[in-house]
């Protein structure tokens, strides 16, 4: 199944473009302030859009724009550029199609928070840089390439396996309680039933390195996935920390059959980009005069 979307998981508060859909890897226009849906002309115009923003083949701008551009067009996913449905955000609740503002406490902690710009060694570097977790989910959010996953049942299971570092799930349906709060998982612990012809999926006991948009350990998340059609599901999901937000919010989207297979994400296996992360800082606090005790 693939989820692949132009779709921008939140609204933009206004008409001009914000840091939080203005990439130029996902190839996401701006002006979509107050339209909850897009007519058949402004989807079509917002695609078009969408490609040409997406070009990692064009050349001009900033330093910063060209690294971004650094892959070519033929690494990403060509339905980043393509819209799943007419909305305007995956955020269907709360209406204006927007992430609710943090909690106080999650700003003290946003505050606090060791800086990603340090490159002291490898555990000061993001998650997907160290190939551990990409969007550092669930839930499932589409990204500018490997935006697939494969679901497999079996007695008493469910497994949901991603593309993007072959991060995988089992989701028991034994009906058995969550484990025990001392025990943390990287993916959570999932436990699934079935309502109707929906399987939700409750996931809890994350671990506090997941960190889901900025999500405490204590963060849980309700999936329902609703096929509706041969080679349709809906997926919906609620993710609530009072930690972290001051509301809990939902997002949804469809995946879509495909009839690929997955690709095997080798991320670990020579991953020079790491050496080349850690070997640049040092080569910069040479230049700077300064230096940084190796770990």
């Amino acid at each position: 199944w693939t989820y692949a979307t132009a779709t921008p998981l939140e609204r933009p508060l206004s008409g001009r473009c914000n840091a939080a859909i203005d990439d130029p890897r996902l190839g996401q226009p701006c002006g979509l302030a107050g339209k909850e849906e897009l007519s058949e002309t402004e989807a079509a115009e917002f695609e078009r859009q969408a490609t040409e923003a997406a070009n990692a083949d064009r050349r001009g701008g900033s330093q910063d724009a060209e690294l971004a551009r650094a892959y070519n067009n033929f690494w990403y996913d060509e339905g980043r550029t393509k819209l799943s449905t007419k909305r305007t955000s995956l955020v269907v609740d709360p209406s204006d199609g927007r992430v609710p503002p943090m909690a106080a406490e999650a700003l003290k902690r946003q505050a606090s928070a060791r800086r990603y710009d340090r490159a002291d060694g490898p555990e000061d570097r993001p998650n997907a840089e160290r190939c551990l977790s990409f969007n550092a989910g669930p839930p499932m959010l589409p990204t500018f390439y490997n935006s697939n996953v494969q679901i497999v049942q079996g007695a008493g299971y469910v497994v949901i396996l991603n593309e993007m570092i072959y991060d995988t799930r089992v989701v028991s349906l034994a009906g058995r309680a969550h484990v025990g709060a001392g025990i943390r998982v990287w993916m959570g612990d999932s436990i699934g039933h079935w309502d109707g012809s929906s399987l939700v999926v409750e996931t809890t006991n994350l671990t506090g390195k997941s960190r889901f948009r900025g999500a405490t350990e204590n963060m849980r998340l309700t999936e329902r996935f609703t096929r509706i059609g041969p080679n349709t599901i809906i997926y919906r999901f609620t993710v609530d920390d009072p930690a972290t937000w001051i509301r809990a919010w939902t997002g949804e989207f469809p995946l879509r059959r495909t009839g690929e297979q997955l690709y095997e994400y080798a991320c670990h296996e020579g991953n020079y980009g790491i050496a080349g992360v850690l070997n640049a800082a040092r080569l910069a606090e040479k230049e700077a005069g300064t230096g940084t005790k190796q770990k």
